[in-house]
């Protein structure tokens, strides 16, 4: 295997464990805080089953490689709905109290990577599609 691919591969499997645990921990800690959190931006709240559900089943299809460009596209729009609506304002490294955008900003430049890079060779996307 390339050592293009192995970097890949562990980019691809840490964002999707990102992503997903992030999903998971808007349920854990009571999706009803999720709802009134986006509420208070001004954000419809149903949007916060909408994200944490593509977080969740996002980040295992990202880290398994399936669907990674769609699944990361819409990882890049949350990305920068969460930057533009909730941390901007509270600067790059946060305000002592919340943390700042550095966090979605690598993660919106790690999804975009996937939406343009080509089909990693071990992934379903690449087992189950074949070009």
């Amino acid at each position: 295997m390339e050592k293009q691919e192995i970097g890949k591969v562990i980019l691809r499997a840490v964002a999707g464990l990102l992503f997903f645990i992030h999903g998971l921990s808007k349920f854990q800690g009571g999706i009803s805080n999720t709802v009134g959190f986006f509420d208070s931006l001004g954000i419809p709240g149903f949007m916060a089953y909408v994200v944490a559900v593509v977080e969740l089943l996002g980040g295992i299809a990202l880290f398994l490689g399936l669907g990674t460009r769609i699944v990361t596209l819409l990882f890049a729009l949350i990305m920068i709905g969460a930057i533009f609506t909730a941390k901007l304002s509270l600067g790059f490294l946060g305000n002592g109290q919340m943390a700042g955008y550095e966090l979605d900003l690598v993660l919106l430049a790690v999804s975009i990577y996937f939406v343009f890079a080509e089909k990693s060779k071990v992934s379903l996307d690449h087992l189950l599609f074949r070009s």
